[in-house]
């Protein structure tokens, strides 16, 4: 696939995703113009702060996991990993669990460990826990992303596209972030799994070299 066809794929996921809440907020802004009512207005106000607060917090997630995290250096401090899922989940009923052992993580990895959050974390329909680990093995690094909850759901597309055993030309919007970890993992060396402990609870699996 070219480069430029996967970034109109990514750019139309990133489109899909803040158009909700963007829209809301144009909605609440409409409805103030004409809007005498305080306890409206006040009820509109609060749609607007979430609304933005959403917006804010995905476009803070998507930059570390899409983007090219401009403002680090090479490497970045897990801390703003952390605050980036935690931020995605905010505003869901999936509790995040962050237990890391290191510190740093290069880009790659960071993009990597943040598109496995966000396909694990879709995953809980009904909301759950999510628990992320990266521990230093020596030689490798390796990231465990676990879910857990009443409802969950991996689409085999999305698992397909994660595990490479699915064509480029199949790749959509929805697919798109397992196919750019995919293609990061390979960047890096990085091989990843995916573990099932029951119908209701994964583990996603990401082991590479610790010499990045």
């Amino acid at each position: 696939m070219k480069d430029i066809e996967f970034a109109a794929l990514l750019c139309s996921r990133l489109c899909h995703d803040l158009i909700s809440p963007v829209g809301a907020i144009a909605n609440g802004i409409e409805i103030l113009a004409d809007e005498d009512d305080e306890m409206m207005r006040t009820e509109v106000l609060k749609l607007l702060d979430q609304s933005a607060s959403q917006t804010s917090n995905r476009l803070q997630f998507f930059r570390l996991a899409f983007g090219a995290a401009g403002g680090f250096g090479e490497e970045v401090p897990l801390d703003e990993a952390e605050k980036a899922a935690r931020a995605l989940f905010a505003a869901s009923k999936v509790d995040v669990d962050w237990k890391p052992q290191v510190g740093m993580m290069n880009k790659d990895a960071i993009k990597l460990l943040l598109n496995l959050v966000l396909l694990a974390g879709e995953s809980l329909i009904r909301g759950g826990e999510m628990t992320i680990e990266v521990e230093d093995l020596g030689e490798n690094i390796l990231i465990n992303v676990t879910v857990t909850g009443d409802k969950v759901i991996f689409q085999d597309k999305i698992s397909e596209a994660l595990l490479g055993n699915v064509d480029e030309q199949a790749i959509e919007p929805k697919t798109a972030p397992a196919f750019l970890a995919r293609n990061v993992a390979e960047k890096i060396g990085a091989s990843i799994s995916k573990t099932d402990h029951s119908e209701q609870s994964f583990t996603l699996s990401a082991s590479y070299p610790s010499a990045q």
